[in-house]
């Protein structure tokens, strides 16, 4: 994974709630555990018509959406099921940050696993960010992750993050890395303990 600390993007906007894991990423292409392969099929159903043709109503299949790293959507995102495909969809079809009213718990956990930042806002600021969207969608979104801050058209958000997640998005690890880190600590204290 790549550390993470700011990035400016346009924004792919999805305003809506309760989009489940389903839409993310269609059960379908669900035949293989390979982490590959997924981003052209990030939000397939809405993404392309019946004959496998682009829809151009589609906020991803146009600008600023196209080209967008960022994308901000609803309330209850990634509901549904568990599968750990959908932040690997959306990663790999070059979305690096979530925003949204609230996740659902699996997709946060897979999400934290995979190195896509994931950030809530309350109810105030998500409405805020949203209304300030709808005025004029072609603006520069900017997050800063050290300093916990969203910033869009004259708007400025400030966010949390759990610490833990915050460190490993910068430092451009996983839980994995993180002890890999720490080997020759933990082997040290293994050796001292009797345990090696």
């Amino acid at each position: 994974m790549t550390g993470f600390k700011t990035l400016r993007s346009s924004v792919l906007f999805l305003p809506f709630d309760n989009i489940d894991t389903d839409q993310i990423i269609p059960a379908r292409f669900l035949k293989t555990t390979a982490k590959s392969g997924f981003g052209e099929k990030a939000f397939h159903d809405w993404r392309y018509l019946p004959d496998g043709s682009l829809n151009p109503d589609f906020a991803m299949n146009r600008e600023p959406g196209k080209s967008a790293r960022i994308l901000v959507t609803g309330d209850n995102f990634g509901c549904g099921s568990s599968r750990e495909h959908a932040p690997w969809a959306i990663a790999q079809a070059g979305i690096s940050v979530v925003i949204a009213r609230s996740f659902a718990d699996i997709f946060r956990s897979n999400s934290q696993k995979n190195g896509l930042l994931l950030i809530a806002l309350d109810a105030e600021a998500h409405s805020a960010l949203i209304k300030t969207i709808e005025a004029d969608g072609s603006g520069i979104l900017t997050v800063d992750l050290p300093a916990q801050r969203a910033e869009y058209g004259g708007l400025r958000l400030d966010f949390s993050i759990d610490a833990f997640y915050k460190m490993c998005l910068i430092e451009g690890i996983d839980d994995f890395g993180y002890l890999l880190k720490h080997a020759d600590a933990i082997r040290a204290y293994e050796e001292k303990n009797g345990k090696l």
